[in-house]
């Protein structure tokens, strides 16, 4: 799983723990990703910036040769932030390119041979509302969201029918952290969307039946105005 924060990443590798996986955490905080394998038993860190595709190139082999084949790879990490077109650093763009969307090519290239082989697994990607439309503050942001929609749309085609499950969540809501809490005071507690309710949704579509597989969901607080 890359993208291991103290949100939603966090929540998806207990919720898959606790179901008897061995959870292959990615993220670039060796400090934090380490405590939490130390958490999770048969769990285990392996810190990586998505962004550098060798890397990750490498330490999917690292995962394979410590783990074996994984049979659901979720892609939860991601590159974001504000700007209009005119603010924007192309370089910027381009950066969180390389994390929302080549990475999951490069997860599918390296990953999913295994699970055709093995006719089964799956592969979830965590969106946004930017993956449906590009407000005028989120010109840097929402391009990629979008292409990562389509691309994981993509592989959903290419890969359901030799038995691989590719799903996109779509999180249309403020995810519940301590930060967010103080961007947005006051806030009552229906206004955010909880890790834990996120974890359990998607190990839900992981383990859908495969005559009634899901593509996309979209998950929101109950408070959410849409």
């Amino acid at each position: 799983m890359t993208g291991v924060g103290p949100g939603t990443g966090a929540a998806l590798a207990r919720r898959f723990a606790a179901d008897a996986y061995q959870v292959a955490l990615l993220a670039r905080d060796a400090t934090r990703i380490e405590k939490l394998a130390a958490e999770l038993p048969g769990s285990a860190a392996f810190p990586v910036d998505v962004a550098d595709l060798d890397a990750l190139r490498a330490t999917l082999h690292q995962v394979r040769a410590q783990l074996g084949a994984p049979s659901v790879v979720l892609h939860n990490a991601v590159a974001g932030g504000l700007g209009s077109f005119e603010s924007v650093a192309p370089h910027m763009l381009e950066q969180r390119f390389r994390v929302n969307v080549t990475s999951l090519l490069v997860l599918a290239q390296e990953l999913a041979p295994a699970m055709v082989a093995a006719r089964t697994g799956a592969i979830v990607v965590t969106g946004n509302t930017s993956a449906w439309r590009g407000k005028a503050e989120f010109a840097g942001f929402a391009p990629t969201k979008a292409a990562q929609r389509v691309l994981a749309q993509s592989l959903a085609r290419s890969l359901g029918p030799k038995g691989v499950h590719v799903a996109y969540v779509v999180i249309d809501g403020v995810i519940d952290v301590p930060w967010t809490r103080q961007a947005f005071p006051g806030r009552p507690d229906a206004f955010f969307v909880r890790p834990e309710g996120i974890a359990d949704a998607v190990h839900h579509v992981v383990h859908q039946e495969s005559s009634a597989w899901t593509f996309e969901i979209d998950l929101r607080p109950a408070g959410e105005s849409w």
